[in-house]
C-alpha cells in the first residue's frame, strides 16, 4: 500500500504537506516576478487546485515544477489581460499631498529610476535580488526555491547589484 501512496499526489495528507511546503515560496516567486498588482496569491491557489484536479497524472517528484509552471502561465495570462484593460482604462484623479512640489517631483523621479533599474535587470537577476533583499532569504534558500546552485544565486545577486549601482549612480 505504501507504494500506491507515492505514485501520485492524490493522497490528502501528502497534498497538504506539499501545499504547506511550497505555497509560500511559489507566492514569493510570483510576487517578485510579476508584482502584487496581479494578485499572485490567487494564482497560487488556482495552481494548487489544478494540481489537485490532475493529481492522478502528476507524480510527487514532478508536482513542484507542475504548480510553478501552471502558476507562471496563469500570471502570464493575467499580464496579457491587463494590457487589454490598460488600453481602455480612464485617467485616475490626481492625488493631493502636503509635501512641496519639488520634494514630490524628486521622490517620483527617484522611485521611477529605481523601478526602471530593477525592471532592466534580467528576470533571473531580478527574482534572486528581490528574494534576497525584500524577503531576506539566504542564498541557499533561494537556490532551493529556484532549483539552482548557491553560486548561481550569488552571481545573479552580485550582477544585479553591479547593474543597479551603475544605473542609479547619480542618486
Amino acid at each position: 500500500m505504501s507504494e500506491d501512496l507515492h505514485k501520485n499526489i492524490c493522497n490528502q495528507n501528502l497534498f497538504k504537506v506539499f501545499f504547506k511546503k511550497h505555497s509560500k515560496n511559489l507566492h514569493d516567486f510570483l510576487y517578485y516576478k510579476f508584482g502584487e498588482r496581479l494578485n499572485p496569491q490567487d494564482k497560487v491557489q488556482d495552481a494548487f487546485i489544478k494540481l489537485w484536479e490532475n493529481c492522478k497524472k502528476v507524480p510527487p517528484n514532478k508536482a513542484k515544477s507542475y504548480v510553478y509552471t501552471i502558476a507562471n502561465n496563469l500570471m502570464l495570462n493575467e499580464v496579457a489581460h491587463q494590457k487589454v484593460v490598460l488600453k481602455h482604462q480612464k485617467n485616475k484623479p490626481k492625488e493631493h499631498s502636503n509635501e512641496s512640489p519639488e520634494f514630490l517631483m524628486e521622490e517620483n523621479q527617484y522611485r521611477k529610476k529605481l523601478e526602471n533599474a530593477i525592471a532592466n535587470l534580467t528576470e533571473a537577476e531580478r527574482v534572486a535580488f528581490l528574494m534576497n533583499r525584500t524577503e531576506g532569504k539566504r542564498f541557499k534558500e533561494i537556490a532551493e526555491i529556484l532549483d539552482i546552485s548557491t553560486k548561481a544565486v550569488e552571481k545573479r545577486i552580485y550582477g544585479a547589484l553591479k547593474k543597479l549601482r551603475k544605473e542609479i549612480e547619480g542618486l
